[in-house]
């Protein structure tokens, strides 16, 4: 859909979307169901807007991240099944739902009560089927084929990112690009196409980060706004380099999901948070931020439904006033990027992805120029460089989540995984100069389990005491996996070794593609 936008400067919506590696390790409440929640509940529907808005001839919508390691999940064929399984379950759940019948004790005018759980079973019940028929249309030969076109008709750009989404300034220089340069290489091989955008995990940042980078092709990412010390009207190309810096504009970000408040809050959407145990449902509406969940109201889908059309034009008119004001500002067209967790929409926020395919409309007929982050770059809304400082979008919008005290076990875990990283490659594989270098999986496997120990999803966790014990047995049973394997092949334990790297590999086998003689040249190199 071509229309002719009225309003001075660009809005760009950024989406990213990341869990970390699940498969294999655990279900509940922690593990697979998270992958599987995120899937039937944000990316089948999200998708679905998406393709609904490629159908009425919209293009260049938003900015679309994947992380390496959701990709890996979304086209893993132990995860597809696991992911049939769940919705057959969700299924059947709501039809069981849909005949409940609650105590005699509980408030009938209660979300609990009886008549609103069946309800609410008859509702499941219905998105259920839906999702279950979108799944199997779209989704059966995995994620990549799913994303892929939405990228080559122009409809999304897609954001690439590192290998296993690691905090990136706290990896020796070496290590950092080969996942960098593993990561891009990975959504190529998915996509069709390598990413010249970026969402880097956690919007983390150091500087040399920009060098490595346009080594590697980057032509942009994302920052979070105090970053750019809340300037964020243009891109700003980082110290010497041409690769530029796109931050989050917190004003309109904040309008939907802030620490604080956001649209996902009021009264008459659905609580996140208040479940129906015996269904494992959330019935009820959020009523009031002081409700105890035994009182709160049922959950309303017109009241819902009325209060996601007045968030949109509000949200629309944020956009308006903040293009204008910024633009006004600067004595130029301003740009506004708009960032959030894919995640938000559906899983977070039940009627998100209804919002996000309002508010693209909506933008659209206000006369808002609405464009990717590549569009940003491409039309000039980039500004002088900037020298960028060590930053993130976490907490306090420095690296306090994933270096401070209640993490430093995982830091002090991961410095010594890099170093033994290194020593092993060195130790086991061939240098350049040997002229036969066969690949070693045994190897692969090994960068692999470091890859994994490496996320910073760990310290994330840790720090916001938010399944903190998962995220600590996790961090270190790669590690301990990396170092049995290590262990096994330094000390010759024939017959082992096959055994280990079988077990390890059915467990931990996303990214089959890496290949640690890569790793081994690059250390070779920095020698």
């Amino acid at each position: 859909m071509t229309m002719t936008p009225t309003v001075p400067g660009l809005f760009t919506l950024v989406l990213h979307s990341h869990l970390p590696w699940f498969a294999h390790h655990g279900t509940w409440p922690v593990g697979e169901e998270l992958l599987y929640q995120a899937w039937g509940n944000s990316y089948i529907p999200v998708v679905e807007e998406l393709y609904r808005l490629a159908d009425e001839g919209y293009r260049d919508v938003l900015s679309l991240g994947i992380t390496p390691i959701v990709a890996a999940q979304l086209d893993d064929p132990y995860c597809l099944r696991g992911m049939h399984e769940w919705l057959a379950n969700w299924q059947m759940r709501a039809a069981e739902a849909a005949t409940f019948t609650a105590a005699a004790t509980v408030d009938p005018a209660s979300a609990h009560a009886t008549g609103a759980i069946r309800a609410m079973g008859s509702r499941e019940a219905v998105a259920a089927h839906w999702a279950s028929k979108r799944f199997l249309a779209r989704w059966s030969s995995g994620g990549s084929p799913v994303f892929r076109p939405l990228q080559d008709a122009g409809v999304i750009e897609m954001l690439g990112g590192p290998l296993a989404h690691p905090f990136q300034p706290l990896l020796p220089r070496t290590l950092r690009r080969f996942f960098l340069e593993s990561g891009l290489a990975d959504s190529e091989l998915r996509k069709g196409t390598r990413p010249a955008g970026l969402w880097a995990p956690e919007c983390a940042f150091t500087p040399g980060m920009e060098v490595d980078y346009q080594r590697a092709g980057v032509t942009h990412f994302m920052v979070d706004g105090p970053s750019l010390h809340g300037d964020t009207a243009c891109g700003r190309p980082v110290g010497a380099s041409d690769v530029v810096a796109f931050g989050r504009d917190l004003t309109v970000s904040y309008r939907v999901w802030s620490p604080k408040a956001g649209y996902p809050g009021h009264a008459d959407y659905r609580d996140f948070h208040t479940y129906h145990h015996e269904t494992g449902f959330k019935p009820a509406r959020v009523t009031g931020r002081s409700v105890s969940p035994e009182h709160k109201s049922p959950y309303n889908p017109e009241r819902a439904g009325a209060r996601v059309d007045h968030d949109v034009a509000d949200f629309v008119d944020t956009v308006l006033g903040r293009l204008r004001s910024e633009t006004e500002r600067c004595g130029r067209p301003a740009h506004v990027v708009a960032a959030f967790d894919t995640e938000l929409f559906g899983h977070w926020w039940y009627e998100g992805p209804q919002w996000l395919g309002k508010v693209i409309r909506a933008l659209h007929a206000a006369g808002v120029h609405v464009g990717s982050l590549a569009t940003a770059r491409a039309e000039g809304y980039v500004g002088a460089p900037v020298e960028l400082d060590d930053c993130s979008w976490g907490s306090g919008k420095d690296w306090r989540v994933w270096e401070g005290p209640p993490v430093a076990d995982i830091v002090e875990l991961n410095q010594q995984i890099c170093a033994e990283l290194a020593t092993a490659l060195w130790e086991f594989l061939p240098g350049d100069a040997t002229p036969v270098r066969p690949r070693d999986r045994y190897c692969d496997q090994i960068v692999r389990e470091a890859a994994l120990a490496l996320q910073s999803d760990w310290a994330f966790l840790i720090s916001k005491d938010t399944a903190a014990d998962y995220a600590r047995s996790r961090a270190y049973l790669h590690g301990h996996a990396m170092r049995e394997l290590i262990t096994a092949r330094r000390h010759h334990w024939r017959g082992q070794e096959s055994q280990l790297l079988s077990a390890w590999q059915a467990a931990d086998g996303p990214f089959s593609q890496v290949d640690a003689r890569l790793l081994r040249s690059a250390y070779d190199e920095e020698d």
